[in-house]
């Protein structure tokens, strides 16, 4: 990959081609945006041109840490395994970058442990830590960094990276595809590629049109489906609110212009014809709830079985 490949953040990429350029930019930075909006990529960007190197690839003194396989979090285990890598000298020139992804699940123990190799690390060493947002991160890290904060991309930058990553597609398509990316790139790219999303969308689908006209011995069948995605259930009960809020905004307006699943227009539109106002909004009623239990741990199997009776007696 090429810089001029990339897309958006412009004003964050200006900075650091000047900080580099100009020998001003600091030893440690935090990066701070929504999972797909391009932390990953920025920071490969700029890694890359701290090396002094052209193309964007992996190189041997840019070194990556993810959280662990099976793990949930970044220990102070892990910590110490970077801070031993900090400490050992680039090999092919005398800058090495360190990449933290998930910065935001390193433990308060784990960020105190890392806190003097961030603020006093050795010559020609940088360090980007890069996180979904900044709430778990403690203030004494945060103020030995520099700090970025990555938004979402404006329309022309989300048709470009449309047009270069998926040419040729139907306007019905580039309309889905926008409305679920929402100005951003990894969330488009999941809901064009991704196996499991596309099912989660037809089940969906599948679920909200056996409300009506399923038993609720049968209904409760889906709670095998919510179970099946249980790591994921914010993201399937999103999808399942995306079906139903669309289906209010038809029934209200009779126009398909401001709803998100327009693939779906002709199913929306029948269910438009099917369900009471009292009842869609009985039923996003029904799944915020269940949203707030799974949320306290309440068990997935009970929390998915009652959401369920409760969006088929809405």
């Amino acid at each position: 990959m090429r810089e001029s490949e990339i897309i958006g953040h412009s004003e964050v990429r200006q900075y650091f081609s000047a900080a580099i350029r100009q020998g001003t930019l600091s030893h440690a930075h935090l990066i701070i945006g929504e999972d797909g909006i391009g932390k990953s990529v920025l920071a490969r960007e700029f890694a890359v041109k701290i090396l002094g190197r052209e193309e964007i690839k992996q190189y041997v003194d840019i070194i990556d840490f993810q959280v662990a396989k099976g793990k949930k979090s970044i220990g102070v285990d892990e910590i110490r395994n970077i801070i031993e890598e900090v400490s050992k000298r680039p090999y092919e020139g005398d800058r090495k970058v360190i990449i933290v992804h998930s910065g935001d699940k390193i433990t308060v123990q784990a960020q105190n442990a890392f806190l003097k190799t961030i603020e006093e690390p050795p010559r020609g060493i940088f360090i980007f830590i890069l996180a979904e947002n900044s709430e778990t991160i403690l203030d004494t890290i945060k103020s030995r960094c520099q700090i970025h904060r990555l938004n979402r991309l404006q329309g022309q930058e989300m048709e470009r990276f449309i047009d270069r990553r998926y040419p040729g597609l139907r306007k019905s398509e580039r309309e889905v595809l926008t409305a679920f990316a929402g100005g951003i790139p990894g969330r488009g790219e999941y809901f064009m590629e991704n196996d499991d999303f596309k099912s989660i969308r037809e089940t969906s689908v599948k679920l909200l049109a056996d409300i009506n006209r399923s038993r609720e011995s049968e209904f409760l069948n889906y709670s095998n489906f919510l179970l099946k995605y249980k790591d994921n259930w914010e993201e399937v009960l999103d999808l399942i609110l995306s079906f139903i809020r669309d289906i209010l905004i038809f029934k209200d307006t009779g126009s398909s212009s401001l709803i998100m699943n327009k693939d779906k227009l002709r199913f929306i539109e029948e269910c438009s014809g099917q369900f009471s106002y009292k009842q869609l909004e009985m039923m996003i009623d029904s799944i915020n709830t269940a949203k707030d239990s799974l949320r306290s741990n309440v068990n997935p199997g009970l929390t998915f079985d009652v959401m369920l009776i409760n969006m088929q007696n809405s």
